[in-house]
């Protein structure tokens, strides 16, 4: 058994909606907003699935704060619910339990969705009027990894991204889309826009089916060519760079090892001191940092 003491007591307990404090204020036109409409056809449609997450109850007042939950809160008050499943925590009250939640990656989703439904849980309708969306969407999450290499899809596997960005990718042979998305994520840029501009640029022999796609506007073909050229260059740097950089991080490490041995010289620091003080301010930044991306 693990000593480690638990945030929450192991099983939700439900609690009156009336004892539950907000601990700030709603925002306005909260019940307007996209998210606020999609978790009310989500509890309409299945229920509230992820409980509320509140402080134990105080001792005066006898009342929860609420800790994590203010939209869905907030819906379930505008369906009626007179009370709510909850995870009472155990420790500071402060703590801001929805930073360090883990959200769920887009391929992760995928693969959820595709259980749900082979396994008869829900259909495809049941999960678009749950999250108030076109069930047109819902299939595109299901067919998500569609003619994706699996290299790409271990590429992104914790991302989260578009499921556009998937209908683009099984436009490009294997090779091709794991250059996009390693430019990509080097970049930090999963958008469509990036993957569409990218696609554009690809050479015709690494496209499904060699048929190239239609040009953007306003490009002409001669800088169609250029966009391909300077892709294709861009990748070969990218891989040089990546090729490189253990190297490159082993040699500062070194470095600055031995900069710190030779720093630790009374003479050595002395005559830095008088004769070089900035390069001494500079070897003692390097030395005293404690990271080598600074």
């Amino acid at each position: 058994m693990s000593d480690v003491p638990l945030g929450f007591l192991f099983d939700p307990q439900t609690l009156p909606l009336d004892a539950i404090l907000l601990s700030h204020k709603q925002p306005v036109g909260l019940p307007d907003t996209r998210k606020f409409k999609q978790i009310m056809a989500s509890i309409k449609a299945v229920g509230l699935i992820e409980p509320l997450s509140v402080s134990s109850k105080d001792r005066k007042t006898g009342k929860h704060l609420l800790l994590d939950g203010h939209t869905r809160l907030a819906a379930l008050s505008e369906l009626g619910y007179i009370d709510a499943p909850c995870l009472i925590a155990t420790d500071d009250e402060s703590y801001t339990y929805n930073n360090r939640i883990n959200r769920l990656s887009t391929i992760q989703e995928h693969f959820m969705l595709q259980r749900a439904v082979k396994q008869g849980v829900v259909t495809p309708a049941k999960l678009a009027e749950a999250l108030d969306v076109d069930i047109s969407s819902i299939f595109k999450k299901l067919s998500l990894l569609e003619g994706i290499a699996p290299e790409t899809a271990e590429l992104l596997k914790d991302q989260q991204f578009s499921a556009q960005l998937s209908f683009i990718l099984r436009r490009m042979k294997p090779t091709r889309q794991v250059e996009c998305v390693e430019l990509m994520l080097s970049s930090n840029n999963l958008t469509v826009a990036f993957a569409k501009a990218m696609l554009v640029a690809t050479p015709t022999h690494l496209l499904v089916g060699e048929i190239k796609p239609k040009k953007m506007e306003g490009v002409t073909a001669d800088q169609m060519m250029k966009m391909e050229r300077e892709m294709g260059n861009l990748y070969d740097q990218f891989k040089l760079i990546e090729q490189s950089y253990s190297q490159d991080m082993l040699n500062l490490v070194l470095a600055r090892g031995y900069l710190g041995k030779l720093l630790g010289s009374e003479a050595v620091f002395s005559f830095l001191s008088k004769k070089h003080p900035d390069m001494l301010s500079e070897f003692g930044g390097i030395v005293e940092a404690t990271s080598l991306e600074k």
